[in-house]
């Protein structure tokens, strides 16, 4: 059976978790072994001090990202759904749960990086598309930020 929005639920966890480690290792299969992103520029310097969101589906972690605080702006990254579970508003609902936490902590600018098939979704969240294409770990991307 496919889940409703509804039906998942989207916490903060730390890296360091249990949790937080699943969260890394679902990143590990979405992004290194089905995209081929090298490992190496998978996880980075950010991890550890990143604010960290799960989605779980009838106690199974389906989808996970990152939030990074800059002074600029909140900047969202690694957003990952298991693939039997996407297309189905899990990442939709990730991204809206992270954001109103940063409006209650008084942040409204946020910044990411979109693979371009990926750019209607971040539209839909208010996100809009600014520069050029660009190459990152083999995969077209756009800059898009809020106003």
């Amino acid at each position: 059976m496919l889940p409703t929005p509804s039906e998942v639920c989207v916490i903060r966890v730390p890296a360091s978790s249990t949790l937080g480690k699943a969260a890394l290792e679902l990143r590990h299969k979405v992004f290194v072994v089905e995209q081929g992103v090298p490992v190496e520029e998978e996880i980075d310097e950010y991890d550890p001090g990143a604010t960290h969101y799960i989605a779980l589906y009838e106690g199974e972690l389906v989808g996970t990202l990152r939030v990074v605080f800059t002074p600029e702006h909140a900047k969202i990254g690694r957003v990952a759904v298991c693939l039997e579970h996407r297309g189905q508003g899990i990442a939709r609902k990730m991204m809206s749960a992270a954001m109103e936490f940063c409006r209650k902590g008084g942040i409204v600018r946020f910044y990411l990086t979109a693979q371009t098939d990926k750019i209607g979704l971040y539209e839909k969240l208010g996100f809009v598309a600014f520069g050029s294409e660009f190459m990152d770990a083999g995969i077209p991307h756009l800059a898009m930020k809020t106003y």
